[in-house]
């Protein structure tokens, strides 16, 4: 019996088959630890808090760092389009480039269907490429996973707050964020 491996795919030829055109904007996937993965397809109220988180942050943000809304960042093994990227400001608005690990400020996934991939998948990815600061808002049970302090093992710092909670995130410690403010409205 001969036993089969999946293909594991580089970043590079990741990039070559967007590149040639195998794989297009229309197949809505991403690159996770060398896996092409299907994106799950967006319900009303993932949208909506995505888009509410969006414009939240990028008010409160505004002059201090760009919010990139699922699009896509460069890791080793991995390129995701997190829901909400929070990165350093680029001169050339990362026309050359996808954001790297150095310069994330903070990555957020919205979660209303995903949760077990943005908890026990995606979390490990972000972790070893040493990405500061993750959040997952389960907007069912209006809860913020929020994950700090990475090693290529894990995040050592877990913490579940409730909507109702008020968080800084690391890279800007003055700034203090209701979760309310990220959820949709009751």
């Amino acid at each position: 019996m001969t036993a089969t491996r999946d293909k594991l795919w580089t970043v590079e030829e990741y990039h070559r088959m967007i590149d040639a055109g195998i794989l297009t904007e229309n197949d809505k996937v991403e690159l996770l630890n060398g896996r092409i993965v299907q994106m799950s397809a967006q319900t009303p109220p993932h949208a909506g808090t995505t888009q509410r988180i969006d414009r939240y942050l990028q008010n409160l943000l505004r002059d201090i760092a760009e919010i990139r809304t699922q699009l896509p960042i460069t890791l080793a093994t991995s390129e995701p389009e997190p829901d909400i990227a929070v990165v350093r400001i680029d001169a050339g608005a990362y026309g050359d480039h996808h954001p790297n690990a150095n310069e994330i400020f903070l990555l957020i996934e919205v979660s209303y269907s995903t949760l077990q991939i943005d908890l026990e998948e995606k979390a490990p990815i972000y972790a070893r490429a040493n990405i500061a600061e993750y959040w997952v808002l389960d907007v069912v049970e209006r809860e913020a996973y929020i994950f700090r302090n990475p090693t290529p093992d894990g995040y050592q710092s877990e913490m579940i707050l409730q909507d109702n909670a008020v968080i800084a995130p690391l890279a800007f410690p003055e700034i203090e964020i209701p979760l309310s403010e990220l959820f949709l409205p009751v």
